[in-house]
């Protein structure tokens, strides 16, 4: 299925969204449930009161989720997503940024063995279609420009994602909107996490032609334009797999990390790993 952006309503595969959610009372937890309730393509399977956490089956996007929980007037942060597969498949995380003002956090889930869900916001793009793209280096050393080409180990011709001959990182377009924030949920079924890891995710400034363009580029790269931001792809927490209360990158409390921005100004000296909470 072609990745196709859109605007983190209910669709697409369902996931399962591990929440960890300020609650000290029972109210809270009444408060929390009545947020989540009735929303389209979301099943609440447990909340604890103890842990203060929140599991939700869904089709819907974190963003989404996670704004609903804070409807409540409690914090909310992601600890953890997997599949409705009895085992871990493998999740990954991508914090994005680059010398201009675009930053965003892109989410990889293996919802099954043929499968992956890739989910995001983008900020700071220009109104229109930007083309996304896993590329073969995990270095940012020299910004975006030391990403290396496409992840192509096939060695196929630039497509798109729905071309039986394209790179395995071609992902195509994500739309931003008028305020430049590009929200997408798309799947994939040729790309696989556990391929990923340690590789990058960039940004373009313009569209991907999907190799049809004409352009002496269109089958290289999609003639998208310059790279406007980028992430290395790290492995992030399955289900339960992440117990932390402090961010060991920051030596700040769970909820004192959930105000701080992704990037800039307040966020880490340079040289200091992202957090993946």
């Amino acid at each position: 299925m072609e990745a196709t952006p859109g605007s983190g309503e209910a669709g697409g595969p369902s996931c399962r969204l591990e929440f960890a959610v300020q609650m000290n009372c029972q109210e809270c937890v009444d408060a929390v449930q009545a947020s989540l309730q009735g929303a389209t393509g979301l099943r609440v399977l447990d909340i604890q009161l103890d842990s203060q956490s929140v599991l939700v089956e869904t089709s819907m996007s974190v963003g989404k989720v996670k704004g609903l929980l804070e409807t409540t007037g409690r914090r909310a942060v992601l600890k953890g997503m997997g599949s409705s597969e009895p085992q871990n498949l493998g999740a990954a995380v991508a914090m994005m940024s680059g010398p201009s003002l675009v930053q965003g956090v892109v989410r990889f889930l293996q919802v099954s063995p043929e499968k992956c869900l890739i989910e995001g916001t983008i900020d700071g793009l220009e109104p229109g279609l930007h083309g996304l793209h896993v590329h073969e280096f995990g270095d940012v050393t020299n910004s975006c420009d030391s990403c290396g080409d496409h992840f192509n180990p096939d060695r196929e011709r630039h497509g798109g994602p729905q071309d039986a001959h394209r790179h395995l990182g071609d992902l195509g377009n994500v739309l931003a909107g008028s305020n430049g924030r590009a929200d997408f949920r798309m799947e994939d079924t040729r790309l696989k996490v556990w391929d990923i890891i340690g590789r990058s995710l960039v940004v373009d400034s313009g569209e991907d032609d999907l190799g049809r363009g004409g352009h002496p580029l269109s089958k290289v790269c999609g003639n998208s334009g310059e790279r406007l931001a980028c992430g290395i792809i790290a492995r992030s927490a399955g289900l339960f797999e992440n117990p932390k209360q402090i961010c060991t990158c920051d030596g700040v409390m769970l909820w004192e990390e959930r105000e701080k921005p992704v990037a800039g100004p307040g966020r880490r000296m340079l040289g200091q790993p992202t957090p993946h909470l």
